[in-house]
């Protein structure tokens, strides 16, 4: 895996091979990776640029660092797998933003009350099939870690359905994998 764009392009990040089905780690591609940020900034106005990032399930971290890379201001990573957070931690340090991340360990789908304002762009890369993607949007939402209109961007197996209050701007797919961008209600 490296960093696909931006000012860290080509970054190697920490390996993870083909992922840890014990910890539920599947990163996403660098060609799915790829495909998702080129449809952000070609066809939805480059909500990246400036963006405060949440990254929900966030695994290695890659769509929060790649958000970074690419013009992003600061970066928060959610999960709570061990494994999970040391590859998030060693993947902040070799891109050397420590200062421009934080790292939460906690379940997605129960996440409280943001300690801050809302994030204008979420990352939800839940376990497949499983409805945790669902939870986690309502979790989000209703504690206010969602931004009113943010970009949600959305992986999942299956093309999952519409929470109530958000719009669907585009949904493609790629392999195995969904994307699904959403607008969160003004």
């Amino acid at each position: 895996m490296r960093i696909i764009g931006g000012a860290r392009r080509g970054l190697k990040l920490a390996e993870v091979g083909e992922g840890d089905a014990a910890a539920h780690l599947r990163p996403t591609s660098d060609r799915v990776r790829e495909a998702i940020f080129n449809l952000l900034i070609n066809a939805h106005g480059n909500p990246v640029a400036g963006a405060r990032v949440l990254d929900l399930f966030a695994g290695t971290g890659a769509l929060g660092l790649e958000s970074l890379s690419r013009g992003a201001v600061q970066a928060t990573f959610v999960d709570d797998g061990a494994k999970a957070l040391a590859l998030i931690r060693a993947n902040i340090a070799k891109m050397r933003v420590e200062g421009e991340t934080q790292v939460i360990r906690q379940d997605a789908t129960r996440l409280g009350v943001s300690p801050g304002e809302g994030y204008g762009l979420v990352f939800l890369d839940p376990p497949y099939g499983k409805g945790f993607g669902e939870a986690a949007l309502g979790a989000a939402l209703k504690g206010g870690w969602i931004a009113p209109g943010a970009m949600v961007v959305w992986e999942e197996g299956v093309a999952p359905r519409v929470p109530e209050g958000f719009a669907l701007l585009d949904q493609r797919k790629y392999g195995d994998t969904v994307v699904t961008l959403l607008r969160a209600p003004e």
